[in-house]
């Protein structure tokens, strides 16, 4: 359940929040409110990552009893960074980039056991897509072990932009898919790597899949098609791990 300090109400406070820099993850807009106050937020929100989605009245009384005048916006629990910036960084430390990309993954409890997954095997940092993505609010925090105040995140406005960049900057791009019969461990993640884990219903879209590199699978043996996220994002990463060591 959403907290409501994980909130901020009114529009104009809304713009305000915005303005001072605050990490908004996304809005919600009564359906049919419209106002001065409401088209400035248009105007201030069109060139940024923040999703705006318009709702019943209903859904926003369900979230707070308070005057929310029709505009609710949550805030995230972290700050968020550009992989433009942090890939160049990586590079001048000496490092063999490893990045996770996640495609769709909306659990709360799922993001929070990868990231801390991540922030164990030595991840640099985890992206994000701004729409259609669980967000870092104080849940994810908590299930992270309070991982992601340290891990970086970076919420970008495409996965599919993503991956075209890792390509270009010299990573092996490899997506963890059922679709595929190649064993995740005939890989070589010795070289910039980045691990792309689909959503917890669709996995890693197809758009996706065509532009990625490699596309691997994890044996099943059982009778369940395939393992959770967090689980099969553990057995990938910790396979790096191992080859790294």
């Amino acid at each position: 359940m959403i907290k409501e300090n994980e909130m901020i109400f009114g529009t104009r406070a809304v713009i305000e929040a915005i303005q001072a820099g605050k990490e908004v993850d996304k809005i919600l807009m009564k359906r049919d409110l419209q106002s001065d106050l409401s088209r400035e937020l248009f105007a201030i929100i069109k060139d940024t990552n923040i999703p705006l989605q318009r709702v019943p009245q209903e859904k926003l009384d369900h979230l707070t009893r308070k005057n929310h005048q029709g505009v609710i916006a949550f805030i995230s629990a972290v700050t968020y960074q550009k992989i433009e910036d942090i890939v160049p960084f990586l590079y001048e430390q000496g490092k063999i980039p490893f990045i996770v990309l996640l495609d769709g993954v909306t659990d709360v409890r799922n993001f929070g056991a990868i990231a801390r997954t991540c922030e164990c095997a030595g991840v640099d940092a985890i992206v994000i897509p701004a729409r259609n993505s669980v967000s870092v609010n104080a849940d994810a925090v908590k299930t992270s072990a309070g991982a992601l105040h340290t891990l970086p995140v970076c919420k970008e406005s495409s996965i599919n932009e993503s991956i075209k960049f890792l390509k270009n900057c010299g990573f092996k791009v490899v997506a963890a898919t059922e679709k595929s019969k190649k064993d995740y461990t005939t890989i070589d993640y010795t070289v910039p790597t980045a691990i792309v884990m689909g959503g917890e219903d669709m996995g890693v879209t197809m758009d996706n899949l065509r532009i990625c590199d490699e596309m691997v699978s994890i044996p099943i043996l059982g009778n369940i098609a395939s393992l959770n996220v967090s689980a099969a994002a553990a057995v990938l990463l910790y396979e790096v791990v191992r080859q790294r060591k």
